[in-house]
């Protein structure tokens, strides 16, 4: 289910999935935190209308359990759900619950949670440590096929530099403007600039004046792409999403993590989490420009220091959460545990 006449994001994702779903509905939803006075009314009637659109949607669709993952969809479904006394279970990606899954979690829902840290946000005994989930293809992708997807040299550290599909500017340019220190050393470097920053970044960097041949850049790469680009990784410099806990550790990859300045803490607490366990440096967006290039110089010169940090994130992963979600809603919903 899906936001209408919020904006919502959910029927390309839907679509474009690949998966046979039985079927996808919208209701009305909007924001009532951040916002101003008049959106806010605008998000309440929103919202009461979607309260109603849900009712009439569980009643046609009878379900046993529903799975929430936060969002403004989520609060006019969740509301009638606690109503009519349907289970349900809340994934938390992130270390922190944000707003909309607080709320969730008043309304007697189960929550799955990613790293057993986050259980201190919730009543004893009501959440579960899931792990996160992961896509067939990051799960499917190997080191030796993204080698040869990528034409790269066995004998060089790979650095892949994401900043989502959108694009990070700040990522980028400190990477363009320390690129020919960097490719002095022997690494070679997977770009995903993201799409509205590939013309400004392919400008500063097509009349270089130095070898560019282990300099990779694209403006995005789809699902099965990225997987082969982190398969390939030895460090990762990127956001500190929600997918970094999972998709880091599943890859064994040390990282260097630049949480997003302009938005809620989350990045910040993702980043600190990963740091404290040894899997990655954290640069603030700020100190971008001066200390990007003197800490990959010390991670690829220092190969102790760049084992261990790989090391621990491989001691990290838990298995894969999409299987352990899968589990936990069917027991949510009367399944037998066998199967």
């Amino acid at each position: 289910m899906g936001t209408r006449g919020g904006g919502g994001i959910e029927r390309p994702l839907v679509t474009g999935a690949n998966l046979d779903f039985d079927a996808y509905h919208e209701v009305f939803a909007g924001p009532i935190v951040g916002v101003n006075p008049f959106q806010l009314m605008s998000s309440l009637v929103k919202m009461g209308l979607g309260c109603l659109q849900s009712f009439s949607l569980l009643l046609r669709e009878r379900p046993q359990a529903i799975l929430l993952t936060g969002g403004w969809a989520n609060v006019p479904l969740a509301l009638a759900a606690w109503i009519r006394r349907i289970p349900m279970l809340v994934y938390l990606p992130d270390i922190e619950p944000g707003r909309t899954i607080q709320l969730l979690s008043k309304l007697n829902a189960k929550i799955a949670i990613t790293v057993p840290e986050s259980s201190e946000y919730f009543r004893d005994g009501q959440s579960v440590v899931t792990g996160y989930p992961l896509r067939s293809e990051v799960t499917s992708a190997n080191r030796l096929a993204a080698k040869q997807q990528f034409n790269l040299d066995p004998h060089r550290k790979t650095i892949l530099v994401t900043g989502g599909s959108r694009g990070a500017r700040t990522i980028n340019i400190a990477i363009e403007n320390n690129l020919a220190a960097l490719l002095e050393l022997p690494v070679q470097v997977i770009h995903v600039t993201g799409k509205l920053d590939w013309e400004r970044s392919q400008a500063q960097v097509q009349n270089a004046a130095y070898d560019t041949t282990h300099y990779h850049p694209f403006p995005y790469l789809e699902s099965a792409e990225m997987g082969l680009a982190f398969a390939a990784a030895d460090i990762i410099v990127g956001r500190s999403g929600a997918s970094s806990i999972g998709e880091f550790p599943y890859f064994g990859a040390a990282s260097i993590l630049v949480p997003y300045p302009y938005a809620w803490r989350y990045q910040k607490i993702n980043a600190d989490w990963l740091v404290t366990h040894g899997v990655g440096i954290r640069i603030n967006n700020e100190d971008m420009a001066s200390d990007l290039l003197p800490t990959l110089a010390q991670l690829i010169t220092d190969t102790v220091q760049l084992e261990q940090m790989q090391d621990c994130a491989k001691a990290l992963f838990k298995g894969n959460g999409a299987d352990n979600l899968a589990q936990e809603l069917l027991l949510l919903a009367g399944a037998d545990s066998n199967g």
